[in-house]
């Protein structure tokens, strides 16, 4: 049993992860609320592992430290690496617990882990994964982290092997607990999955402290047996299953632009300042606007905003440290303006968009876009977009996520590129359609600022619908479904339970069009059957004529068909 953890033992708790991630990652993703197999929080947390470790690899063979880092080297490569390599929202939220435990090494001087600086790793582990949520809700990894770290900081006293126990019994409890606090996952009878995940690290980390190599996974296999009972005592009771599109992954905050918000965006990066002083400007900047981003750090933080305030904002990260490369864009001005005022010339902007389908990334490709493959079980990570924002070229790059899941990984390739002197500006597009609607009304005559807000102002104005196919039995919000039914959404909640596809696509087209619209796009997935996008296009121009009709073959997985209206 080890007493302290080496640089070696830090290599091994890192591989014993990734090695539990691939073991489990498919239970992992099927802790999903909805009966439609599209979450991959297993899939995310295991490539995102997995593309960190070989990128460490490859920078150390490069300085000549491979074998030979010592423990804070290592531990401060895997949280830069992981930030970069980070898909979906949990691979960000890991990035952030990770760099929690480098933070610790760094912090205690010593090459060596004892059982103080694993507790101290545990609470600034949780402390980064709440900083990395604009509004935390609990029920997901955050409670679950912040469990762990009570636990083992109570433990310390009794050394690292009852640090790492106790943490380990007090996230199994916490994640057993997440089926009751979110009510999402409370009608789908399942434990969160990001949570899940962190479970399958702290029971690595036991591992690696009791020099047991044998199979990590234990606690995440009674979780997932236990899920599947669950679902089937729901099904009887008759729970109703949350929204098409929520999993049991961790939420995110909100902040889209939408007409009438505030009207400035301010940007700037911080210096001389800490922790305590960066969370209280976050909590200021959010209480003055929205769509706000404050990430980085120890050091050196990266500040966004839109808010009506200017002075404010500024005021509150001279407050904070010492702001400089203040940036204020007046969205009501077409070049933007600086600080004082003054008009801006247009800058080269660019616009890199994600893809969940071959027919999808030709759309977006024709116009203009840099295309970045992305969608459920192969998100695109924070890396590939900062990738495809150099290759880009250009002074400002807009990035269309066009998926919930994949905004955070967006927001971190954002706060990269910053430092590269990249203006990266993303646009929460959380659906394909919304992502074609944003890419309509790109200027490439205006500034990245003036266009995000257009853009965003576009894809909050695109209602959505989809049409998917359930592959296990649940009661939905509009009644039972079996396997082989046909689901159909608007919005994100499920509206109708049929038989038929074009059909049930009909009676979703209508309740979008039923407060109005001039476009509908008919988005044909990989599972679409020939001539269904076709003949749905023919029965919408023929019910609604003065609607114009837009398809899209775009061979998207999981959903035949996807909706918008603008």
């Amino acid at each position: 049993m080890l007493e302290a953890l080496s640089a070696v033992d830090a290599r091994r708790w890192a591989v014993l992860t990734r090695a539990a991630f691939a073991a489990r990652r498919a239970e992992i993703d099927a802790l999903n609320v909805f009966p439609v197999p599209d979450g991959d929080t297993g899939t995310n947390l295991y490539l995102s592992l997995d593309a960190a470790l070989d990128a460490v690899r490859t920078e150390h063979e490069k300085a000549g430290l491979l074998g030979a880092a010592s423990l804070e080297q290592e531990c401060t490569a895997m949280a830069r690496s992981l930030l970069l390599t980070a898909r979906g929202n949990s691979g960000v939220i890991l990035s952030q617990l990770v760099r929690g435990f480098a933070e610790a090494i760094a912090a205690s001087g010593q090459d060596f882990a004892d059982a103080a600086t694993i507790a101290d790793g545990l609470e600034r582990a949780s402390e980064r994964a709440y900083a990395s949520v604009t509004r935390p809700a609990e029920g997901t990894i955050l409670t679950v982290a912040r469990a762990a770290a009570t636990a083992g900081a109570a433990a310390v006293d009794r050394g690292l092997a009852a640090v790492a126990e106790d943490a380990l019994d007090a996230a199994t409890e916490a994640l057993k607990d997440t089926t009751a606090q979110l009510p999402a996952l409370e009608r789908a009878g399942v434990v969160d999955a990001g949570a899940a995940g962190y479970l399958l690290l702290l029971e690595a980390l036991a591992r690696v402290v009791h020099q047991d190599g044998t199979h990590v996974g234990e606690r995440m296999e009674v979780f997932a047996d236990d899920s599947m009972r669950r679902r089937d005592d729901w099904s009887q009771a008759g729970g109703v299953v949350a929204p098409m599109g929520a999993t049991g992954g961790s939420p995110t905050g909100e902040g889209d632009l939408v007409m009438g918000g505030p009207a400035y965006e301010v940007m700037y990066l911080l210096r001389d300042s800490d922790d305590e002083r960066v969370g209280v400007l976050r909590d200021t900047l959010d209480a003055l606007g929205d769509s706000l981003l404050v990430v980085g750090g120890p050091d050196l933080w990266n500040v966004h905003v839109h808010v009506d305030d200017v002075g404010a904002a500024v005021e509150a990260g001279i407050d904070a440290g010492r702001p400089y490369r203040v940036r204020v864009t007046h969205f009501a001005q077409g070049g933007g303006a600086d600080q004082a005022g003054r008009s801006k010339p247009a800058a080269s902007v660019s616009v890199v968009a994600c893809a969940a389908g071959p027919g999808l990334a030709q759309v977006l490709a024709e116009a203009g876009a840099q295309v970045v493959e992305s969608g459920p079980g192969r998100r695109a990570s924070a890396g590939q977009l900062l990738d495809a924002a150099r290759a880009a070229h250009a002074l400002e790059v807009i990035v269309l996520p066009n998926d919930g899941d994949t905004v955070m990984a967006a927001e971190a390739a954002a706060s990269a590129a910053e430092q590269e002197g990249i203006a990266l500006h993303v646009v929460r597009s959380r659906t394909a359609v919304q992502g074609l609607a944003a890419l309509a009304v790109f200027d490439p005559t205006a500034s990245g600022s003036r266009n995000a807000s257009q853009m965003s102002h576009a894809a909050a104005a695109t209602r959505h619908g989809a049409v998917a196919i359930a592959s296990r039995q649940a009661l939905t919000s509009a009644g039972p479904c079996e396997p082989g039914d046909v689901l159909g959404a608007v919005a994100g909640d499920v509206v109708i339970v049929g038989a038929d596809l074009e059909e049930v696509a009909i009676d979703v087209v209508g309740r979008l069009l039923s407060s109005g619209g001039e476009m509908v796009t008919v988005i044909g997935g990989a599972d679409a059957p020939p001539g269904l996008v076709e003949s749905l296009g023919a029965r919408i121009e023929a019910g609604h004529r003065d609607v114009e009709v837009s398809l899209i073959e775009g061979g998207q997985p999981h959903y035949p068909l996807l909706l918008g209206v603008e």
